[in-house]
C-alpha cells in the first residue's frame, strides 16, 4: 500500500469551490432529448454502395476523456474528437464550469486551472446522460460536485446508483437534493469496489475519481469495453497509475496530482459497424479508413456469417457484399460480446435477409422502439419480451419514419438504403448526437441522400 498523501485543502489555489444556488425548476424528462429544429434525412434507396470513408473518433471514448480534463490544472490536448452534438454539449458544460476550451477541427485544448463552478445544471444534463461523467472528477479534485440526475434518449433504465455506491465507498458523502446528486469529500480514500452490474460510465467515473484518491482502489466487475481502455490510456498519459483496464479488475494507485498530456481518441467502433451493416444490407463494397478491427470481433463475426467478405489491413477495413445477406441471430451482452449499440442496425440488416433471425436484447429493456418504424417500411418483425424475431423480406419499400433514439436512427438509415423508393427519416437530431457528418459519408459511398427541414 503506498504511503498516504496529504489531503488537498478545500481552499487549494488550483480550484475554487462553487457557491451553492437554487437549481432551475425540474420536471419529468421528456421522452426525446432535443428541443431544436427537426431536421430530416431523405434517402432514395436501392443503390449499391461503393466508395471510401474515414472513421471518426469514438463518441463514447471522447466524452469521458474530455471530462477527465477536470482532474488537472495543466493543459490537456485531445485529438480525433468527433464533431457531434454530445461533444458540443460536453464542451459547453466544461466551459460553464470555468474550463478554458479551444477547438480546432478535431483537436480540443482544455485547461481547468480556474474551475469556478462545480454544478452540472439540468438544462444541459437533460440532453445527455454522459454528463454524469463529471461527477467523479469534480469530487476528486474540487471536493464537491452538484450534478443533475441525467436525461438522454429513452431506451431504458440506466441508473446512476452504481456511481453513487462507488463514490460512497471512496469516502464521499452523497445525497439526492431537488433532482441533483450532491457529493462532498475532503479527500477520497482508496477502496475495493464491486459493482452490482457491469456499467461502462460507472467504471469510467470511479476510475477517474480514484486517480486522485489516497491509496489503492480496486474496481471489481469492471466494464471491459475498449472505450474504458482508451480512457485509462489518457489518464495514464496524465500521470495516473492504472493497471488492468480491459479486464474485469482494474487497480488504481492514487496520486497527489495529474499533469497535462496529449491523447488521441480511438476510432468509433459503432460508427464502423453501422457503415459495414449498411453495405451488407444494400450491397456493394467499401473501404473504411482508420478503423480498429480489434475492437469489433463479435460484429465482424456476425457480418461474415451474413455473407460479407471482410479484410482488415493497414488500419483499414475492406468489405464486399455481392448477394442477399443471410439472416443472423444474436444476443447482446457486455464487451467482448455483441454490443447493444449495434443491435438495431443488425435488425435492419435482417429485415432484407434470407431466412429468420432472432435478436435478444439483454442490456436495455426499451431498445426495440425502432421495430414499429421498420415495420412501416415493410419489415416482418414480431416481439416476445426481450426477443425480436425477424423474417426477412426480399424488398422493403420507402416510407416516412421517425427516429426514437441514436441507434434507432442508424437502423432506419440502414433499412432505407436497402429499400426501394424514398424514405424520410425524421428527428435525426438523435443521429447528430453520435454520427459525424453522416450524410456526407453516405454520399461518399454513393448513397442518394440529403438533409432537409
Amino acid at each position: 500500500m503506498p504511503a498516504a498523501v496529504p489531503a488537498v485543502p478545500a481552499t487549494s489555489p488550483r480550484i475554487t469551490r462553487a457557491v451553492q444556488f437554487r437549481p432551475p425548476a425540474l420536471g419529468r424528462a421528456a421522452p426525446f432529448c432535443f428541443d431544436g429544429p427537426m431536421d430530416k434525412l431523405k434517402i432514395l434507396g436501392g443503390t449499391r454502395l461503393a466508395g471510401e470513408i474515414t472513421v471518426s473518433g469514438a463518441k463514447n471514448a471522447a466524452l469521458p476523456i474530455l471530462a477527465a480534463s477536470l482532474l488537472t490544472a495543466d493543459e490537456f490536448i485531445v485529438d480525433n474528437v468527433p464533431q457531434l452534438q454530445d461533444v458540443a454539449t460536453t464542451l459547453k458544460l466544461l466551459k460553464q464550469m470555468g474550463v478554458a476550451v479551444e477547438r480546432d477541427n478535431a483537436t480540443v485544448r482544455l485547461k481547468a486551472d480556474s474551475v469556478t463552478r462545480t454544478e452540472a445544471p439540468y438544462e444541459l444534463v437533460k440532453t445527455m446522460r454522459a454528463s454524469i461523467l463529471v461527477l467523479g472528477p469534480l469530487v476528486a479534485r474540487a471536493g464537491s460536485a452538484r450534478v443533475s440526475l441525467p436525461g438522454g434518449c429513452a431506451i431504458g433504465a440506466r441508473p446512476v446508483d452504481q456511481h453513487i455506491k462507488g463514490l460512497e465507498a471512496l469516502g464521499a458523502t452523497i445525497r439526492i437534493e431537488n433532482g441533483f446528486v450532491v457529493a462532498e469529500a475532503k479527500r477520497l480514500r482508496g477502496a475495493r469496489i464491486a459493482t452490482d452490474m457491469v456499467t461502462v460510465t460507472g467504471t469510467e467515473n470511479l476510475m477517474m475519481a480514484a486517480t486522485l484518491a489516497d491509496g489503492e482502489t480496486i474496481i471489481e466487475n469492471a466494464a471491459r469495453e475498449p472505450e474504458v481502455v482508451d480512457l485509462a490510456a489518457a489518464l495514464s498519459a496524465m500521470g495516473a497509475r492504472i493497471q488492468g483496464a480491459g479486464s474485469d479488475r482494474i487497480v488504481i494507485q492514487g496520486v497527489e496530482r495529474l499533469h497535462g498530456a496529449r491523447h488521441r481518441v480511438m476510432p468509433d467502433r459503432i460508427e464502423t459497424g453501422t457503415f459495414l451493416s449498411a453495405v451488407v444490407a444494400a450491397g456493394g463494397s467499401a473501404v473504411l479508413r482508420g478503423a480498429a478491427a480489434e475492437t469489433l470481433g463479435a460484429v465482424l463475426g456476425k457480418l461474415r456469417e451474413a455473407g460479407a467478405q471482410i479484410d482488415a489491413q493497414n488500419g483499414a477495413l475492406r468489405i464486399r457484399m455481392d448477394s442477399r445477406p443471410r439472416a443472423v441471430s444474436l444476443r447482446t451482452a457486455p464487451y467482448p460480446d455483441f454490443p447493444t449499440d449495434m443491435q438495431a442496425q443488425f435488425m435492419a440488416l435482417n429485415c432484407v435477409a434470407d431466412g429468420v433471425g432472432e435478436i435478444t436484447e439483454t442490456i436495455f429493456e426499451n431498445r426495440f422502439m425502432h421495430v414499429h418504424e421498420l415495420q412501416r417500411l415493410g419489415a416482418n418483425i414480431t416481439i416476445d419480451g426481450n426477443m425480436a424475431t425477424v423474417q426477412g423480406v426480399y424488398k422493403l419499400a420507402g416510407a416516412p419514419v421517425m427516429a426514437t433514439d441514436l441507434r434507432a436512427s442508424a437502423s432506419l438509415i440502414v433499412a432505407a438504403l436497402a429499400a426501394e423508393g424514398e424514405t424520410t427519416v425524421d428527428r435525426i437530431y438523435h443521429l447528430d448526437r453520435g454520427y459525424e457528418k453522416m450524410e456526407a459519408k453516405l454520399a461518399a459511398l454513393g448513397a442518394i441522400v440529403h438533409r432537409t427541414r
